[in-house]
């Protein structure tokens, strides 16, 4: 066992909604209440993917993304698969018949507690234009997934960050030494 692991965490500092804690030598961000984070994949029935590009703050940029919000910040006892169907539509105008839950993933456990729930959403219906809520600034991209490979790198060209997640796509190509993005 790691000798810090053992020792009590402290908070020197806490928002609204993150909260920063100090474990033995350790220091890392928290969201504060019982939120989680939910990560959508949704591939229609023409094999295109939905993506969406936002502004970031923390990283002053745009950034290619998929889908994503949270869960129980709305309402107390939400579970994972209402909160992705609901992000889903807010974010890129597209409602899922099905939410399956691939399970939960760590996206950077050196430096944040939190971990989220990767969803696979299927039987895609357009029913609106997406964009987010109203202090949201989302470009939803629909993207074959034949092209996803020059999708991030016209993105990342175009000074877009991409988001981590998008490894999910990119790999098989990476693992091949096939991809350049």
């Amino acid at each position: 066992m790691i000798p810090d692991a053992e020792k009590p965490a402290e908070t020197p500092w806490q928002g609204k909604f993150l909260a920063i804690r100090q474990q033995g030598r350790w220091e890392y961000a928290e969201r504060v209440g019982k939120v989680s984070g939910v990560v959508i994949l949704a591939i229609d029935e023409e094999d295109h993917v939905l993506l969406i590009d936002q502004y970031r703050v923390p990283i002053d940029r745009r950034c290619l993304e998929l889908p994503a919000g949270l869960v129980g910040d709305e309402s107390e006892g939400e579970t994972p698969e209402a909160a992705g169907a609901r992000e889903l539509e807010e974010e890129t105008g597209y409602r899922a018949e099905q939410v399956e839950n691939l399970g939960v993933f760590c996206s950077s456990p050196g430096m944040v507690s939190e971990c989220f729930t990767l969803l696979r959403a299927s039987g895609l219906t357009r029913v609106g234009e997406g964009g987010g809520v109203s202090d949201e600034d989302i470009a939803v991209r629909r993207v074959p997934l034949a092209r996803i490979e020059d999708e991030v790198a016209e993105a990342r060209a175009q000074g877009l960050a991409i988001d981590v997640k998008l490894l999910l796509l990119l790999g098989a190509g990476m693992l091949a030494g096939a991809t350049r993005a």
